[in-house]
């Protein structure tokens, strides 16, 4: 292979990070020529705390689509931790701080993606299935045994975090400031990218996604692993409720439903392939910017919100598609290396 040839394979990356990056930085250089006022650094911070929900909600959907899976329960994992968390916090009648009713919002996520595990791992049922009939599970326990009311003023701890900033830059209309819940995001992206790649957890992931019955063979745990990848998949998107409560200094049980799409988009999008066995934190990473840019670009316009969902779905389609003829294309190249070889 010649070098031109290995930079571009390189490049290109294992889940076509590269090809994204490119798309990412082609259409970024377009909007801003055709709107210099996207090249602003208040659009940057904008964008960048319009994603910290998406990133995390997208890790958790990621995991579990490595490992041959497709759940849309996350987004009532998330809202359920994170309003929970809240009408939890505040029964007492003040201010248990803002660590606890984080761990109350990881407790009801782990509890509800080992719920989703343990079915799915044991019974051998249909990721898609089992996760369509939880999330209307999840969401009517919320409603019905927690709390269906729109609750405005959040602990002091919480309201405290969701007005900290790290970085405040004056422009010509007002103050760009970058939100300080920007630094636990890079940390759990991060971290899930070290767990996916360098530890045995992380190569049972993809053994798993990749072909179950060889992974058995080779002597990965599937079962358990299963089981804790939806537990660690539940504390991400309890995670991602937490963030969503917090930035949006409100907890409403009817929030984020219809967000399913974007996410599912956005890792399909980076790289994770709908069949299982391969995906990465970096491609997701990528997705979800990508999707970001163009709400925010489609807003800027003043594109109706019909229409920016009608985007979201032609990407989602489009990822798919590409994943679809990719795989095809793969499995032509087997069967005439096999032919070859057999003649």
């Amino acid at each position: 292979m010649s070098t031109v040839a290995q930079f571009v394979e390189r490049f290109r990356g294992a889940n076509n990070e590269g090809i994204l990056l490119l798309v990412l930085a082609a259409l970024v250089l377009v909007i801003g020529t055709l709107n210099p006022v996207f090249f602003s650094v208040s659009t940057l911070f904008s964008i960048l705390r319009g994603v910290l929900v998406p990133l995390i909600l997208a890790l958790a959907v990621l995991i579990i689509m490595i490992s041959g899976g497709i759940d849309v329960s996350f987004v009532a994992i998330a809202i359920f931790a994170g309003y929970t968390s809240v009408v939890i916090a505040q029964s007492g009648g003040g201010d248990p701080g803002l660590i606890v009713i984080i761990l109350i919002a990881l407790f009801f996520g782990l509890l509800l993606g080992a719920f989703n595990g343990f079915v799915i791992s044991l019974f051998r049922l249909p990721t898609l299935i089992v996760s369509l009939g939880t999330q209307s599970l999840f969401k009517g326990i919320l409603l019905a045994y927690v709390g269906s009311k729109y609750i405005a003023n959040l602990p002091p701890s919480m309201d405290s975090v969701a007005t900290t900033n790290i970085l405040s830059i004056p422009q010509d209309q007002g103050v760009a400031n970058l939100h300080v819940l920007v630094i636990p995001v890079a940390i759990i992206l991060i971290l899930v990218a070290w767990v996916l790649k360098k530890t045995m957890f992380g190569r049972a992931v993809y053994a798993i996604g990749g072909d179950m019955e060889a992974a058995r063979r080779a002597g990965f745990p599937v079962v358990r692993t299963q089981f804790y990848i939806y537990m660690l998949a539940g504390a991400l998107a309890a995670i991602g409720g937490f963030l969503h409560v917090t930035l949006g200094r409100a907890a409403n049980p009817q929030d984020l439903v219809g967000n399913e799409l974007d996410v599912l988009a956005a890792v399909v999008l980076g790289g994770a392939s709908v069949f299982g066995g391969r995906g990465s934190v970096f491609g997701t990473v990528l997705g979800v910017l990508l999707i970001q840019v163009i709400n925010n670009s489609l807003i800027l316009a003043g594109v109706p919100t019909s229409w920016q969902r009608t985007a979201v779905g032609v990407l989602l389609l489009v990822g798919v598609g590409i994943q679809a003829l990719s795989a095809r294309r793969q499995s032509m190249k087997s069967h005439v290396t096999e032919d070859t070889e057999k003649e």
